[in-house]
C-alpha cells in the first residue's frame, strides 16, 4: 500500500503528535509498504531514512499567497506519489488534502490529537477519523462527527523506533524520594498545581524533591512560583530532554496533572519504567492507566488531591512499590506494535470501500 503522513514538521521538540506519526510511518515501512512523509522538515528526516520512508519538503505556513503555492505543490507531489491512503495529522494538512481530494483515488485519514481545540473539528471533514482515547471520541461526537467515521486506536510509545527502551537508558542521579512530571510547560499541563501541591508534601517530607522536565511558553511563570516557595531548593526545572526516560528511571511518583489531557502518550513512558503514577481524572488518562488499576487518578486541578495522593505513596514503601508494580502490568496494550496493526486495518477496510 501507498500510505502518506502530512504534518507540519518533523523536529524532535517533545511534540507528541509528530512522534506517533513518525513511529507509524516507520513501522508501515519496516512492514514493506512504500511510505512517504511530507513536512517542512526537522531531525527526524535522519531516522526516516533508515527506515526507507521518503521525506518531501512541503512548508504549510498558513497567508493566503503561501497556500497557492503549497497547494500547487500537494498536488505535484500526489500525482507523482500517487497514495492509496493519506494521512493527515494536524488541521492544515487536513484542510489541505480534503481540498484537493476530489480528482485524486486517495481515501483520507485523520487522527485527532488535541480535541480540545477549536479548530479539531475540521479533521471530521477526512473519510475515517481516529481519536486517541474514547474521551476525545465521545468529545468530538457531540461536535458533530458522526459515529460511523470515528475509530478509537491509543496511542502508544513502548517500542517506539524514536528510542531506546526504558531500561537501556542510564538512570540519572535524582535525590530521592523523586517526584517527576515530563510536560509541556503551558496551563493545560497543571504545573502550577504541582507545584503547589509538592509543597503541601515537601512540609512534612523533608527529603522528596519535585524534578519538573519540559520546556514551554510560560515556564517563567512557574519558576516564579517555585522560587517563592519555601522549598524552592528543592524544585528543579530540568528543562526538555531527548531522554526522559534517563529521568523516569531514578524517579519513585511520576505525575501528570492535566487539567485537559486527550491521553497522556507519557504515561506508558512513566509506567514501563516503573514508575508509581498519579494523575488526573481529565480526557483520556483513566483510559492510559487502564481506568485506574495501573495508577492513583485524582481531581484536576486539586493540589490537595495531588498532596494527598504523594503522602500515600512516600510515606508507605510497601504501597509504593505496589503501585509501581501494577503500573508494569498490560503493557503489551501501550506498544507501538499494536497501535500500527490497529491503524494499518482501518486503512485496509477504508481502501477495500468503493468512493
Amino acid at each position: 500500500m501507498r500510505i502518506l503522513h502530512i504534518l507540519n514538521h518533523i523536529r524532535e521538540v517533545g511534540n507528541g503528535i509528530v512522534n506517533v506519526a513518525i513511529d507509524l510511518a516507520c513501522l508501515q515501512a519496516q512492514a514493506g509498504h512504500q511510505v512517504t512523509v511530507i513536512s517542512a522538515g526537522g531531525e527526524y528526516e535522519k531516522l526516516l531514512a533508515n527506515y526507507q520512508v521518503k521525506h518531501c519538503l512541503l512548508n504549510q505556513t498558513r497567508t493566503w499567497r503561501s497556500l497557492i503555492r503549497v497547494a500547487s505543490q500537494y498536488r505535484a507531489l500526489i500525482q507523482q506519489i500517487q497514495p492509496d491512503i493519506v494521512h493527515a495529522h494536524m488541521m492544515t494538512g487536513m484542510v489541505l488534502a480534503k481540498a484537493l481530494q476530489l480528482n485524486s483515488r486517495y481515501r483520507l485519514v485523520s487522527t485527532v490529537h488535541n480535541d480540545f481545540q477549536r479548530s479539531a473539528t475540521l479533521m471530521g471533514l477526512a473519510d475515517r477519523v481516529i481519536a486517541v482515547s474514547q474521551a476525545v471520541a465521545d468529545a468530538m461526537h457531540q461536535r458533530g462527527i458522526p459515529q460511523s467515521k470515528l475509530r478509537v486506536v491509543h496511542n502508544a510509545t513502548i517500542g517506539s523506533p524514536r528510542q531506546r527502551p526504558a531500561l537501556a537508558c542510564e538512570p540519572m542521579p535524582l535525590q530521592r524520594p523523586a517526584i517527576t512530571t515530563v510536560a509541556g510547560l503551558n496551563p493545560r499541563k497543571g504545573i502550577a498545581d504541582l507545584i503547589e501541591g509538592f509543597n503541601q508534601v515537601a512540609a512534612t517530607l523533608s527529603t522528596a524533591h519535585l524534578y519538573i522536565v519540559g520546556d514551554g511558553p510560560i515556564r517563567s511563570q512557574f519558576e516564579s512560583q517555585a522560587r517563592a516557595s519555601p522549598f524552592a531548593q528543592r524544585i528543579h526545572f530540568e528543562g526538555f530532554q531527548l531522554e526522559p526516560q534517563r529521568y523516569l528511571r531514578s524517579t519513585d511518583v511520576f505525575v501528570l496533572a492535566s487539567r485537559q489531557e486527550p491521553f497522556g502518550l507519557v504515561i506508558s513512558e512513566a509506567r514501563e519504567a516503573g514508575c508509581a503514577i498519579v494523575a488526573s481524572r481529565a480526557g483520556g488518562i483513566p483510559e492510559a492507566l487502564d481506568d485506574g488499576s495501573a495508577g492513583l487518578l485524582i481531581t484536576p486541578g486539586d493540589s490537595t488531591s495531588i498532596a494527598a495522593a504523594l503522602k500515600l505513596l512516600l510515606e508507605d514503601s510497601a504501597c509504593l512499590k505496589h503501585w509501581q508494580q501494577k503500573a508494569q502490568q498490560n503493557l503489551e496494550n501501550l506498544g507501538v506494535a499494536r497501535m500500527h496493526k490497529e491503524i494499518f486495518a482501518l486503512y485496509e477496510d477504508l481502501h477495500c470501500m468503493k468512493r
